[in-house]
């Protein structure tokens, strides 16, 4: 079983990536946010560490205020580590479960926005880096969040998309002409797939 984690900056594309991959390719995808997420709702040691860190984060029913949250997160990099610190090791152990329900399977995809700074390329075999030009990024995080220009060129700064160029072993163009899929097809034959 060869593990592929799939990363790059916001607006990239990354899910549109995992998407083809999961729909023409039938590759199953681990998406590390949306699973960080159900964790921080259904994980009750999790849920009580972060209350730790922000009392009033849940409210009496245990609904999480998300801009709470959010605003603690991008507030500043010490903020960030202390949240990842809680939130990341939950998240690993639970995709290394979905990987054991997935042991028949030739390839297994992880994607995550921050697949090297949480250290979850320690959980990889190879690493596709999907790369984007900077204002086609900016454009598609418009369209798709509705936030500023400055507001996303703040998030893009806070990620590390150079290093993680520089670290993976494949590099996808997806800058809506460069076709998508004859790259995959590439990247897989290389993995054997």
């Amino acid at each position: 079983m060869v593990r592929l984690g799939i990363t790059g900056g916001i607006g990239s594309g990354k899910s549109y990536v995992c998407r083809m991959l999961e729909q023409e390719f039938d590759v199953p995808v681990y998406n590390c946010d949306i699973n960080a997420r159900i964790i921080t709702y259904t994980d009750y040691e999790v849920m009580q560490q972060l209350t730790g860190l922000l009392p009033g984060l849940y409210d009496k029913d245990g609904e999480l205020d998300k801009s709470m949250l959010a605003h603690y997160l991008f507030a500043s990099e010490e903020n960030a580590a202390k949240v990842n610190a809680i939130v990341h090791p939950a998240v690993k152990r639970d995709f290394r479960k979905w990987v054991e329900l997935r042991s028949d399977r030739k390839l297994l995809v992880v994607e995550s926005a921050i697949l090297y700074e949480s250290h979850f390329d320690t959980e990889v075999d190879s690493v596709l880096f999907v790369d984007a030009p900077l204002e086609v990024r900016i454009q598609r995080v418009q369209e798709r969040d509705g936030l500023s220009e400055e507001e996303i060129r703040r998030r893009i700064a806070l990620q590390q998309t150079e290093q993680a160029r520089g670290l993976a072993d494949f590099c996808l163009v997806n800058d809506g002409q460069t076709d998508i899929r004859s790259q995959l097809n590439e990247i897989l034959k290389s993995l054997n797939h």
